[in-house]
């Protein structure tokens, strides 16, 4: 376990030198690396560069990893990037992920975005079988309709949907 935590620790400091050149394609290689720490540290740090071409990148992690947490936070991630390009992977993890956590997360960052297209799939989610995943959809579902109906201060209503 040592040898683990040291391999990630020199991982980390090189990350660090990366993030502060924006080496986009070194994060996008760790995407598949086989730490999942490491993983989860790459996906938090292509949505903070932005832009919708870290989104392809953030939906094949949320899609493929093994890990339930690495997918948990790829959803996170996307819902915080609030882009429209984000719902249809959302949508389908927040249906078909086998993981709860997953799945709740993924409604809440459909909430998050806040765009009446996730409506539909927050609906189909509101039966899910384990009750944070349709309690998630409940509060996804108040946050597009306060989005759609009241709020004109839209950074309110994003922080409110999760």
């Amino acid at each position: 376990m040592e040898d683990i935590i040291q391999d990630r620790m020199q991982i980390f400091t090189e990350m660090e030198k990366r993030y502060e050149d924006m080496d986009v394609g070194y994060f996008v290689e760790l995407l598949n690396h086989s730490d999942y720490v490491v993983r989860t540290r790459a996906t938090c740090i292509l949505v903070d560069f932005g832009g919708e071409d870290k989104i392809k990148h953030i939906a094949r992690v949320l899609k493929d990893d093994d890990n339930e947490l690495v997918r948990h936070e790829a959803a996170f991630s996307l819902g915080q990037m609030c882009d429209s390009q984000g719902i249809e992977p959302l949508a389908d993890a927040t249906l078909n992920d086998p993981s709860m956590f997953v799945r709740h997360e993924a409604a809440i960052a459909l909430g998050v975005i806040g765009s009446s297209q996730a409506k539909e799939t927050l609906q189909r989610a509101l039966d899910d079988p384990d009750k944070p995943v349709s309690e998630s959809a409940v509060v996804a579902l108040a946050n597009i309709e306060f989005m759609d109906g009241l709020s004109r201060n839209e950074k309110f209503a994003r922080l409110t949907g999760g």
